[in-house]
């Protein structure tokens, strides 16, 4: 949750520094990450281990802060599972007496990802506005783009979303956050946006909560910068095979 700000522990450090070695050759050209210091250590590590981007700033935001837990934060997982069989309700949907319900937290997801849209947005006219300039991504190196897991994706999604090596992208935005959180902003994604995902995706899979570093990757298109109708591909859900 929200109240409890713990550090990582050795083991998180360890998995925050996989993911980094995991992530390495990815240039990222922006980063996000809740303001909590878990999420903090963890971008931190992230970027610590990155070939191209070691300096680049982070930017805090609260809106991707965990669930709040209200008076469930800080006990164990079963005194919250406890809680919601008392209540007669099932545990991911249940909310513990001052916590967040899930719509409050989809609605904080969403705001963020309005966000993002309209600066990506923003970046594409700003860069077009140059007179002679060159656009952002002129002469940038593939390789830069690389994403580690395309090998687990299929021949057809690769080819038809162009995320292989060759990818040239506007904006290459890393996100830290949360599981509770990203598994909420991960239906939003699908239930009100029709993000199209991997066809061996299995439904249980889909309602998850990632693994502690766990890695998913969407591309986003914003066909002549219209906010209203992104066009989402998850390429990738909650990849963990560098742990």
């Amino acid at each position: 949750g929200q109240g409890v700000d713990e550090p990582l522990s050795a083991t998180g450090f360890r998995q925050a520094d996989a993911a980094g070695l995991f992530l390495s050759n990815v240039k990222f050209t922006h980063v996000f990450s809740s303001d909590l210091l878990r999420a903090k250590q963890t971008a931190a590590a992230i970027l610590g281990k990155n070939r191209f981007c070691k300096d680049l700033e982070v930017k805090y935001d609260a809106r991707l802060r965990e669930r709040k837990y209200g008076v469930a934060e800080g006990r164990p997982l079963a005194d919250l599972k406890a809680m919601a069989k008392d209540a007669g309700q099932q545990c991911p949907s249940f909310t513990p007496s001052g916590g967040e319900t899930l719509d409050e937290v989809r609605e904080r997801a969403r705001d963020f990802f309005e966000f993002l849209c309209q600066l990506a947005v923003e970046l594409e006219q700003k860069e077009h506005g140059k007179p002679g300039a060159p656009g952002r991504s002129s002469g940038t190196s593939g390789e830069q783009f690389v994403f580690p897991w395309t090998n687990h994706c299929s021949e057809a999604e690769l080819s038809s979303e162009g995320s292989g090596s060759s990818t040239v992208l506007d904006a290459n935005i890393l996100v830290v956050s949360h599981g509770a959180y990203m598994r909420n902003w991960i239906g939003y994604f699908v239930s009100d946006l029709n993000c199209t995902l991997p066809a061996n995706l299995s439904k249980s899979q889909l309602s998850s909560v990632s693994p502690n570093t766990g890695v998913s990757n969407f591309i986003i298109k914003l066909e002549n910068g219209n906010l209203l109708k992104p066009k989402i591909t998850c390429v990738c859900l909650n990849q963990d095979s560098h742990l």
